[in-house]
């Protein structure tokens, strides 16, 4: 066990509201991308086992889509959750085409309940809690896509409306037509402009903010150390912010608040969480994981009591717009924030 190491020990976790929606999560969820191979192999059985491991530790809110693997990720939450659906708030994604060239979203109003039925299927239940749309389509209005997904919720399909990498005037736009429960963007230490932004409008809005990636997809963790340390499947090889020229100097940002987890008993990583769990109460992470390990030592940020001083210097350590590096690959970028 490395030194600093808080670990999870029972299964009574706090929660928080999603909003307005009426459903309650654990504060920390379960991001479940990473367990359909995007950042290296994976396998199956290995999977569920973190997965049931999350729920048997009282983490409720589990997070897929049904571009995870195309569509294998929702199949493995299913086999997971299969006899413990009582247990769970289950939140899945539909319209994301991927980047590259030609269209990235999906949301014709026609698509929508073709998306959430094959969803529905692979996850093996009858209702999904929580569901979003994961790239909004320029082509489409968001008028018209949520107007499709509020017909999902009159029919009992789904419970929530949530949305993904949207912008204020496009949350406003969709939260007039049927109210949103959350948004879902990235929001870490090293990703905070657009999300702080965000949050302006989910918080007037009374939304509720799933923060995505919230460890910089581990550079604020202490684990990773430079590419040659990442399967050569693994993703993060083509993310700009892993590259050589700037990876370098986003763990040098990490590491400029070492001393103050040392100072908690924490790890690095820890602390991390634990400041964006302090941005707010209507802030639920969902860090992912392919292992037990890591995800007893992300439940244990739980456990990490920041000050106001502490997270003043958290923040100062590192800037917003400190990063180096666009977040995601340039041909990914036109599909984000719209």
């Amino acid at each position: 066990m490395r030194e600093g190491l808080k670990m999870a020990n029972n299964r009574s976790l706090p929660t928080r509201s999603l909003g307005s929606s009426g459903l309650q999560s654990s504060a920390i969820g379960l991001g479940c991308m990473s367990l359909s191979g995007t950042y290296g192999t994976s396998n199956d059985e290995d999977g569920i086992a973190v997965i049931r491991e999350a729920l048997d530790r009282g983490i409720t809110l589990l997070d897929t889509s049904d571009a995870y693997g195309n569509g294998h990720n929702e199949e493995l939450v299913g086999k997971a959750i299969k006899g413990r659906r009582s247990e769970v708030v289950l939140a899945t994604k539909f319209g994301n085409l991927g980047g590259g060239g030609g269209r990235t979203a999906d949301g014709r109003p026609e698509y929508v309940p073709v998306a959430c039925e094959a969803s529905l299927k692979r996850l093996g239940v009858d209702v999904i809690d929580l569901y979003y749309q994961h790239r909004i389509d320029p082509t489409v209005p968001i008028e018209d896509t949520v107007g499709a997904m509020a017909k999902l919720v009159e029919q009992g399909k789904v419970r929530a409306l949530g949305l993904s990498e949207a912008r204020p005037e496009t949350i406003r736009r969709a939260h007039a037509v049927h109210p949103i429960a959350v948004v879902q963007n990235e929001f870490s230490l090293l990703y905070r402009a657009e999300a702080e932004e965000t949050l302006k409008t989910t918080r007037q809005l009374k939304i509720g903010f799933v923060a995505y990636a919230p460890l910089g997809r581990g550079l604020m963790t202490g684990i990773v150390e430079n590419l040659t340390g990442l399967n050569e499947a693994d993703t993060r090889r083509r993310h700009p912010r892993f590259a050589a020229e700037n990876i370098r100097h986003n763990l040098a940002l990490a590491r400029g608040i070492e001393e103050i987890a040392r100072d908690h008993h924490c790890t690095l990583g820890q602390l991390a969480l634990a400041w964006v769990l302090a941005q707010g109460q209507d802030i639920v992470p969902i860090p992912g994981t392919k292992k037990k390990e890591r995800l007893l030592e992300n439940i244990g940020a739980l456990t990490v009591a920041l000050t106001a001083d502490d997270l003043a210097q958290i923040s100062d350590s590192i800037p917003v717009g400190a990063a180096a590096g666009l977040r995601y690959p340039e041909g990914q970028m036109k599909s984000l924030y719209l």
